[in-house]
């Protein structure tokens, strides 16, 4: 009993620190592993930190703190990216939506594995979102996407991410990012059940 009231408590206690974005302000290691236990498999993600500092920290804040887990790949189109990081709690989501990070220089390439802050008009719109590239897209690179890590093992985890509801509305058939914040994963697994899920996302030692 005593173990699943402390269990308990922690959950809430994460929950708690993540309607807090001030307060995610580590400064990560030169270099780190996020392993993902997803819905398909495990993959792991290595991030370098002087890729793109701003990123990296960033990322390294929310993984900490379990942002990412049981977060959807709601963005996976064919041939071009997944994307990740719209919190499946709706009260989460809002309060990062403005939590934005400055630009980074982009120093490394939009390549196949590659993983880059999703960004609005401009590099210094980016808050949680993610996405990995499952091939190259260099184009990106004039655009200021900075990435800042790479899958160091599981690549094949991630090119089986399901892709079969592409583009989101309007554009295609794919869930509305607007919906996604305002109702969480209580709307992506009603609509979007082959969906594939990050279980947990952890900092490796």
């Amino acid at each position: 009993v005593v173990a699943v009231v402390s269990v308990g408590a922690e959950q809430a206690a994460v929950r708690k620190s993540l309607l807090v974005p001030a307060n995610f302000k580590e400064t990560a290691p030169e270099t780190y592993n996020v392993k993902f236990d997803t819905s398909i498999g495990e993959f792991v993600i290595r991030v370098t930190r002087a890729w793109a500092p701003n990123g990296a920290d960033r990322f390294y804040n929310l993984v900490r703190n379990g942002f990412y887990d049981e977060t959807r790949f709601f963005r996976a189109i064919p041939n071009f990216m997944v994307q990740f990081g719209i919190h499946g709690n709706p009260q989460v989501a809002k309060v990062w939506q403005n939590a934005r990070i400055p630009a980074d220089k982009v120093t490394q390439s939009n390549r196949k594995g590659f993983i880059t802050f999703a960004m609005g008009a401009s590099p210094d719109t980016r808050p949680t979102q993610v996405f990995i590239n499952f091939r190259d897209n260099t184009r990106l690179d004039g655009m200021g996407f900075a990435p800042f890590g790479q899958v160091a093992s599981g690549i094949e985890v991630v090119d089986k991410i399901h892709t079969g509801y592409g583009e989101g509305a309007p554009r295609g058939g794919g869930p509305a990012q607007g919906r996604v914040v305002a109702e969480g994963n209580a709307y992506l697994t009603k609509s979007f059940p082959k969906m594939d899920y990050i279980k947990t996302a952890t900092i490796q030692p």
